[in-house]
């Protein structure tokens, strides 16, 4: 396996060779290329954001560009070469307003089924340098993107295929967001194309759309579908063990407890190391009653919640949950929430181990992490309401055997 700074190093090298591959290109003003279809919100200077389609210098299918879930078993190197090849036009709206000629165009290329054509006038030429927080797009919640410019005009074909399910959903103007978002989800719609459309301010009464930036937008997508399923598992029989469930991808380690309970609660541990073996932590943690701060781990904790919660809906089971991700120096550079969510839905693929107690559960999960068991539980909330129903468990059955015993006097 590839060092961490042997990863850079190829990053690095894949990226210059994309600029001097298509330098003719980025340095004109006019640029055309086919848009996976693909749209970002920048959340900066909010309320006035910066909103405009990202195209690469390819035509044809560029689907997979823009796509997480297609992503799963592919090298960081290459979703990373995927993104950067995303050249992204700018322009400044008001995220009230979703409404105008330019927004539309956008709101239209959301809805389109595959690939458009596109024509993309810049104020300036794309800048495209090297300098990983400005140009390269990083950022903890989305993936990266490519070079970035000032956009002048933008255009698509006017061969678009529409997805009827989006566009039906932007036409209904007394369907709430929320319901709206569930409903396309129930639909088969990808995560992904949803968040695009609510990004753009295209779903929910109409006096009250707004534009969303894409980081939002994704955290809100993931929060608002699991929030949905868990009011259905409330009614599911309680699983009969402790299961684990494993996987890791991209530098990611991801250890899923389901524990028997009636009540669904969920936390969610995370551990960054870097090249010396330091580590940073977050942990983040709801009861039935829900979350009840912005998590500390972002939207992290959203897309490890969806992931977990559409497990126990497809197998109709009820079950409280921690999740563990390690995150290893070979993670160099953010990709987005997306691959938690699909890294835990990919855990859930396999069997699972079931286990009779928590420990046990807990030990074998640990198999493989860095970071050693008594490390993980000890600011625990799940553990803690483990351990204390245990005790209150332990006095009753104490109670009941001295009820039998005095049965028998």
């Amino acid at each position: 396996m590839p060092t961490a700074n042997e990863i850079k190093k190829q990053l690095e090298r894949n990226w210059i060779e994309f600029l001097n591959a298509n330098s003719a290109k980025l340095s004109l003003k006019t640029f055309t290329g086919a848009t996976p279809p693909s749209v970002f919100v920048g959340l900066h200077g909010y309320p006035k954001v910066m909103v405009g389609p990202m195209v690469p210098p390819f035509h044809g299918d560029t689907t997979i560009l823009d796509r997480p879930e297609i992503w799963l078993g592919k090298s960081i190197e290459e979703i990373v070469n995927f993104r950067l090849s995303l050249i992204r036009g700018i322009s400044n709206i008001d995220a009230r307003t979703t409404s105008g000629k330019y927004l539309e165009s956008l709101q239209e290329l959301a809805m389109a089924s595959k690939s458009v054509e596109s024509e993309a006038t810049f104020e300036k030429k794309p800048i495209a340098q090297i300098e990983q927080e400005k140009n390269m797009g990083l950022d903890i919640e989305s993936a990266p993107f490519g070079p970035v410019a000032p956009l002048k005009t933008f255009k698509t074909s006017s061969f678009l295929s529409v997805d009827q399910r989006l566009e039906n959903a932007y036409y209904d103007k007394d369907l709430h967001a929320s319901d709206a978002v569930v409903e396309l989800y129930r639909k088969g719609l990808e995560i992904s194309r949803i968040h695009r459309v609510f990004s753009l301010g295209m779903l929910g009464l109409q006096k009250r759309r707004r534009i969303v930036p894409t980081r939002w937008s994704i955290s809100a997508i993931d929060d608002i579908i699991s929030s949905s399923l868990i009011k259905n598992i409330d009614v599911y029989p309680t699983i009969d063990f402790f299961k684990v469930y494993k996987y890791s991808h991209l530098g990611n380690y991801y250890s899923i407890i389901l524990i028997p309970e009636e009540a669904w609660s969920f936390e969610m541990q995370e551990a960054w190391f870097d090249n010396n073996g330091n580590s940073v932590t977050g942990l983040d943690y709801e009861d039935a009653k829900g979350l009840d701060h912005y998590p500390s781990i972002a939207g992290a904790y959203f897309a490890g919640k969806l992931g977990v919660v559409e497990h126990l809906s497809k197998i109709e089971r009820k079950a409280a949950a921690l999740v563990l991700r390690e995150i290893h120096p070979e993670y160099v550079m953010p990709l987005g929430v997306w691959q938690i969510r699909e890294g835990i839905r990919e855990a859930f693929k396999g069997r699972g181990k079931d286990f009779d107690s928590f420990e046990n559960a807990l030990s074998f999960a640990c198999i493989n992490l860095l970071v050693h068991e008594k490390e993980w539980i000890r600011n625990s909330k799940i553990y803690r309401n483990i351990k204390q129903q245990t005790r209150i468990t332990a006095f009753l059955d104490d109670n009941n055997n001295n009820d039998n015993d005095s049965n028998l006097l």
